[in-house]
């Protein structure tokens, strides 16, 4: 049965390699919605029923976003109710009790699948170079407290959606004097 379900695993992900090659040659571009469809369709065939709700809350998601908008969602707008899951699904294993393994593990899986679909984050050293890059702008030689806010309100629309704002936060606090 295992040696099964790994070929169907790997039969759809081939399968979703040569569509996204077709498309790509003709020039067209999938969403995130299709792309995400397709992905739960494989996890169907393949009888994932874990990584299938996965899929399935996270094109919930994508569709009502869309339907609230009443028009096709951007790739920022994807990504950043990608991005919104995962934070809540943070959230929510921060505040499960240590003794919940089960919903311990649901979480940690369900972060794992959502993140093959986030946008790929900034490293510290890139978002240094970032800081960097508005400081000179700002023409700011050592960042203070008090020019915080101002570093902040150039420095985060860059960032936005490619680095936490946690992450942003500390660099930033680390090169202030």
């Amino acid at each position: 049965m295992q040696i099964c379900v790994s070929a169907v695993i790997a039969d759809s992900v081939l399968q979703k390699k040569e569509k996204e090659f077709k498309a790509a040659q003709k020039g067209i571009k999938m969403t995130k919605i299709e792309f995400i469809r397709g992905e739960m369709m494989a996890a169907m065939k393949a009888r994932d029923k874990k990584r299938k709700d996965v899929l399935s809350m996270l094109l919930t998601a994508l569709k009502n976003k869309a339907i609230d908008k009443r028009e096709d969602l951007t790739t920022e707008e994807e990504d950043q109710i990608i991005l919104k899951q995962i934070k809540q699904t943070k959230e929510t294993l921060e505040m499960t009790p240590a003794d919940r393994t089960d919903i311990i593990e649901e979480c940690e899986y369900t972060i794992k699948v959502l993140e093959e679909y986030a946008p790929k984050m900034m490293s510290e050293d890139e978002i240094t170079a970032v800081i960097k890059e508005v400081l000179s702008e700002l023409a700011i030689e050592t960042p203070t407290a008090k020019d915080k806010g101002k570093i902040m309100k150039e420095l985060m629309p860059r960032v936005k959606g490619k680095a936490d704002g946690k992450v942003v936060n500390q660099v930033l606090a680390s090169m202030m004097q």
